[in-house]
């Protein structure tokens, strides 16, 4: 949100641009694929396409025009991902937005680079900008018209408007979507010994949110989907959300714990005994089942060392026993910007090759946000962070501060079939 490999050289680069194919050794710097590779590419990226107002997003996609819309698909076809999540995708009932960005961006060729199409796609209703009707930061208000950011504050997930921050997944590979389960609406107090804020001027535990409150509040502040795709013969479970920032709140650190048992959702989803606990939208319990495949994607907003991250939150991902999380994605754009931008960058424990996002160098710097995370037993081959150094001309797309796109980079993984 705005407020790995080895690094190619410049002659490539420009060969890439040119729109020539390169050898895939020179290509993979940036996830530049040869034309008939047999792995299948699982992405993320939140490319920031969000807009301050409803229905925005929809009148920037319907022409050709949006510079930023053109950006973030370029750098799409230059990774050229199969199946991939895109977040804060302003959501809308019709899916005007995912089927525009496609035909009017995605199908057509930007500065060289092919185009790609998704024959499959899949979208669905966040709660980010859902009223709530209750007062969730505790205020002493329920703002219930939308266009504020005290709105945005007591709606299920931050957003001055319903869809707002939303999601989308696109894919060359058939989405079974019989199959599909979303936990949208699964309440946060229903997680075993949840994570819940705390309000520190009273004595009781937990107590941010009242009982009553407990019965409405989301765990989810956009949503979490299980998206079957079709890869062959098999299906892999496209496991995709985006938790909330763990900032933007107060002592009682609440967007933080959400944040973390957000995270912890999928940790539980994919070790069947402990999802037992689990009902998705359409009433049924329980989590993934033993030995299924799964990739789990998007902007997580935690990284394993910096940050504001609440208890470690996502080592429950990387630590977990089904998922295989080495080795992490990374790129040498990043070590070149922590080195360049200094600020809090320079006191950052995690190593800055497998950092994911350009944030603001006084805090909390760049930090690793963004995963493609699969099972134990995928196979998986190459992987990286689409994150040119500043000598490469790709590095137009990623830029600094006002980006060109997004302040986060599309982070890629290569599963074998």
């Amino acid at each position: 949100m705005i407020r790995a490999g080895a690094t190619m050289t410049v002659a490539a680069a420009a060969t890439v641009a040119a729109g020539v194919a390169l050898p895939a050794t020179a290509a993979s710097a940036h996830g530049g694929r040869p034309g008939h590779s047999p792995d299948v590419r699982f992405a993320t990226f939140n490319a920031s396409l969000n807009r301050g107002t409803e229905g925005e997003l929809v009148a920037d996609l319907s022409t050709r025009n949006d510079a930023q819309a053109r950006t973030v698909a370029e750098i799409i076809q230059r990774a050229r991902p199969d199946v991939l999540l895109v977040n804060e995708f302003d959501y809308d009932r019709r899916g005007r937005a995912a089927r525009l960005f496609q035909d009017n961006y995605l199908s057509v060729g930007h500065n060289g680079a092919k185009p790609i199409t998704y024959r499959y796609r899949y979208t669905a209703p966040s709660n980010t900008g859902v009223a709530s009707g209750l007062d969730l930061d505790n205020d002493g208000r329920a703002v219930t018209t939308p266009g504020s950011d005290a709105y945005g504050q007591d709606a299920y997930g931050y957003g001055v408007f319903p869809g707002q921050y939303g999601m989308v997944v696109y894919s060359r590979h058939p989405i079974d979507h019989r199959r599909i389960r979303t936990f949208q609406k699964f309440l946060w107090k229903d997680m075993p010994d949840a994570a819940l804020p705390d309000d520190p001027s009273t004595p009781a535990p937990s107590d941010w949110y009242s009982d009553e409150e407990l019965e409405s509040v989301r765990l989810s502040s956009k949503s979490h989907w299980d998206v079957p795709v079709k890869v062959g013969r098999r299906t892999v479970h496209f496991l995709v959300s985006h938790p909330t920032p763990p900032t933007f709140d107060g002592a009682e650190d609440r967007n933080g714990r959400r944040n973390h048992d957000e995270i912890r959702f999928w940790a539980d989803y994919v070790r069947p005994r402990q999802g037992r606990y689990i009902q998705d939208d359409d009433g049924r319990r329980g989590g993934l089942r033993p030995g299924a495949r799964f990739v789990i994607a998007g902007d997580l907003n935690a990284d394993p060392h910096d940050g504001d991250s609440h208890d470690g939150a996502v080592r429950r991902l990387l630590d977990n026993p089904r998922v295989d999380a080495s080795p992490a994605p990374s790129s040498g754009g990043a070590v070149e910007a922590a080195e360049k931008q200094g600020g809090a960058n320079l006191d950052h424990e995690g190593d800055p090759r497998h950092d994911t996002a350009d944030f603001a160098d006084s805090a909390p710097g760049n930090l690793r946000a963004d995963y493609v995370l699969p099972s134990r037993g995928l196979r998986t081959s190459e992987s990286g962070v689409f994150w040119p150094v500043a000598s490469d001309p790709l590095s137009r797309l990623t830029g600094t501060y006002p980006f060109p796109g997004s302040d986060h980079r599309l982070v890629w993984l290569d599963v074998r079939t």
